[in-house]
């Protein structure tokens, strides 16, 4: 069964009809349910950390982090100050005057959950990878977020192998109802997702799925904002990966690498034209609010939600927290 809505594109699948949620394969009985969420150790977008981490937390869930090797991480410093994002933003004496930073930075929401988030022990103190994986094969965790960010700093999360396996464990595993523990993925955190080789198949996780991320028009239109405009004198601030000679436009965009890892490039879902709100859901200059879903961009497929930037990240985060109670009271 498919439905849709004006923000969110859902496949149910058979398996979810009448399913309880997976949860881990050893529940615990005291909390509703443990969530991982990977990042880098630098670079990451505060909104989809941040934001996401308040909304689940105020629905009683517990985020354990991981880094690469076990130090705290850092958010996208630019994505915080917005210094630096103006053409002017080289010269040290005028970094502080903004006007395309303060578009570009983090919401004021942003900004604050990440202040608040540094006083959570368990981002102070998050497990190394490695540990994530030891502590995953336990069945510490019920469920998986995968949040994203652009610079360069994000390339060891979408690279490192172990993380790589530990996502594929999240995909793999399934209960007794046939389904997967909950998975939710933004921006370049389906990257990650789509990178990952399935340990029972060998395609990706995502092969056979209905997904969204990051989009080619919305990476564009940020870079070329940036490097005609603005940073001019880093012009790849927004790409994370870029084409190669020879290599047509977007070819290493998110866009184009996920769907080079679906079933079907069809399977990227992207807002249709005829969608209400298009053009806000589209335009890449009005983002989602807590009580303002017109904004937003949201694809679930079975236990797999995903959304495309910062902009979707309040609908995404509930949407997923909707998930989590479904399945939290047969879980426990």
């Amino acid at each position: 069964m498919r439905s849709t809505s004006g923000s969110t594109w859902l496949l149910q699948r058979n398996t979810l009809e009448h399913a309880h949620g997976p949860g881990s394969l050893q529940p615990r009985r005291n909390l509703l349910m443990t969530i991982l969420m990977p990042l880098p150790r630098r670079d990451f977008d505060p909104t989809e950390v941040c934001i996401t981490w308040t909304i689940l937390r105020a629905a009683g869930h517990e985020l354990r982090f991981a880094t690469p090797d076990g130090q705290r991480a850092h958010a996208d410093p630019l994505m915080i100050s917005g210094q630096g994002l103006d053409a002017w933003g080289w010269i040290p004496g005028l970094r502080q005057v903004r006007l395309i930073g303060l578009m570009l930075r983090a919401q004021k929401s942003a900004r604050e959950a990440y202040q608040a988030i540094q006083l959570d022990p368990h981002f102070l103190q998050p497990l190394s990878y490695e540990q994530a994986a030891q502590a995953e094969r336990t069945g510490a965790f019920d469920a998986l977020v995968l949040p994203g960010g652009h610079a360069k700093g994000m390339r060891e999360y979408l690279e490192d192998k172990v993380l790589q396996a530990l996502v594929a464990r999240f995909f793999d595993q399934f209960d007794a109802q046939g389904r997967h523990r909950p998975v939710a993925a933004v921006c370049h955190g389906v990257l990650l997702a789509a990178r990952t080789p399935s340990q029972r198949t060998g395609r990706s996780v995502l092969w056979g799925r209905k997904t969204t991320a990051l989009t080619w028009k919305l990476e564009k239109s940020a870079w070329d904002l940036t490097r005609w405009w603005a940073r001019f004198w880093d012009p790849l601030y927004y790409r994370t990966y870029f084409e190669n000679s020879g290599e047509p436009a977007g070819y290493w965009s998110v866009e184009a690498e996920v769907k080079r890892a679906l079933a079907q490039a069809s399977d990227f879902l992207d807002v249709p034209s005829d969608a209400p709100n298009a053009w806000r859901k589209s335009s890449g200059l009005i983002r989602d609010r807590l009580d303002d879903d017109r904004a937003a961009w949201v694809v679930q497929d079975g236990a797999y939600v995903s959304a495309r930037w910062p902009g979707d990240v309040h609908t995404f985060a509930r949407q997923f927290t909707t998930m989590l109670a479904r399945a939290a009271p047969a879980a426990h």
